[in-house]
């Protein structure tokens, strides 16, 4: 067992102590220990804020253990590189997706953190490394939720850098290396008959949230005809420089579905909701519902209608196979990296709060109360 921790015995970190508490701010934490050859060690530069970060304490849900350190996203230096490490090195700067809540040497809300290769991506010298503060674990969710949930095939862009076919990758993994809780969904969710071809409409609900940004672009980029459904008031200007056919406004869901079912005239079949339950059951509402032919597919990210309806299929993604499955994580992270490179990808908009780690907690305050939206909150360590 690797026991080198790169010279830094302790660091400061942010640890949950309690259920419906504040982040309290600990200046005498052991800097977490490499486990495996393939681990490495980053010292912290930038930090993602994610909504679960202030929804987990609040409601009580992915908090395996207290204390907690929670955060998902992270830009910094890699300080210590496993043996095993080809793609990554020493001093690279990189930014991680940290899907793996229950380990929290991975967790980002400390000054040094643990992350595996595979879930690293390497920062183009031309990118300003706090723009990709927000983009991993959105980046890692929009293309579970194509690649798997909906079977989309990211080799067969027509334009620009091809990616990995995920869920063929998943058929030749050994089915026991895949959890067994997201095994049916990766393995037998999506029949191969009805996976979308250029030209099918997907809509996504929530468009201004970070996972559907990149969703919208990952859409486009297979040639699918993307509506987002969004506060147009507020967000419209925006998101109508990005990637969308059709921009609906969400003020009144009914009218909403309305549109959406009018303009793919009944024949909406594919569909991602970034919100919650509420929202994906008006979703579920302007898709295809038949008995016979192709299935409609409905993602949930953050939730999903207590009911189905005939032909519909509920869809959950299977976000842990980012992190348990080496080959898919990996396949993730080194399509971005030529992304990034070939500047194919936007990441989500940004705003850097003040304060360092004991400025979370003010910054997750305003997420608590809707003040930012159509951007991710970003904090920096000195």
């Amino acid at each position: 067992m690797l026991q080198n921790n790169g010279g830094v015995e302790k660091q400061e970190v942010l640890l949950l102590h309690d259920l419906k508490q504040k982040y309290a701010l600990s200046k005498d934490y052991l800097v977490p220990k490499l486990k495996r050859e393939d681990e490495l060690l980053i010292k912290v530069q930038y930090i993602g804020l994610n909504p679960i970060d202030w929804k987990a304490p609040d409601y009580g849900f992915g908090i395996p253990t207290l204390p907690y350190i929670a955060g998902r996203d992270l830009v910094g230096v890699v300080i210590k590189a496993g043996k095993e490490s080809s793609r990554i090195k020493t001093g690279d700067v990189v930014f991680s997706a940290s899907t793996d809540y229950r380990d929290l040497r991975k967790a980002t809300y400390q000054q040094y953190a643990v992350a595996s290769e595979s879930n690293v991506c390497r920062i183009p010298e031309h990118t300003p490394r706090q723009t990709l503060a927000g983009l991993g674990v959105a980046y890692v969710a929009a293309a579970l939720a194509l690649g798997v949930c909906l079977g989309a095939d990211f080799s067969t862009k027509s334009n620009g850098s091809p990616g990995p076919n995920i869920r063929n990758a998943l058929q030749k993994v050994d089915a026991e290396s895949i959890p067994q809780d997201v095994r049916k969904e990766c393995l037998d969710g999506m029949p191969s008959s009805e996976v979308p071809s250029p030209g099918d409409w997907i809509a996504i609900w929530g468009g201004s949230s970070a996972s559907a940004g990149i969703a919208g672009q990952l859409s486009k980029s297979i040639g699918l005809r993307v509506i987002k459904v969004v506060d147009v008031g507020k967000h419209g200007e925006l998101l109508s420089e990005g990637p969308a056919d059709l921009l609906v406004d969400n003020a009144d869901p009914q009218r909403a579905i309305e549109i959406i079912r009018k303009v793919t005239r009944n024949n909406l079949r594919f569909a991602i909701d970034t919100i919650g339950k509420e929202t994906a059951t008006h979703l579920q509402k302007a898709l295809r519902s038949s008995e016979s032919g192709p299935q409609a597919h409905l993602v949930g990210l953050t939730g999903l209608p207590k009911e189905t309806i005939a032909g519909v299929k509920h869809h959950v993604v299977p976000i842990k196979i980012n992190h348990e499955i080496r080959a898919i994580g990996e396949s993730l992270m080194t399509w971005l990296e030529t992304l990034l490179l070939g500047c194919e990808i936007q990441p989500p908009k940004i705003e850097v709060a003040p304060g360092g780690l004991e400025g979370i907690n003010n910054a997750l305050d305003r997420m608590r109360k809707g003040e930012i939206a159509g951007k991710r909150l970003v904090v920096k360590l000195d």
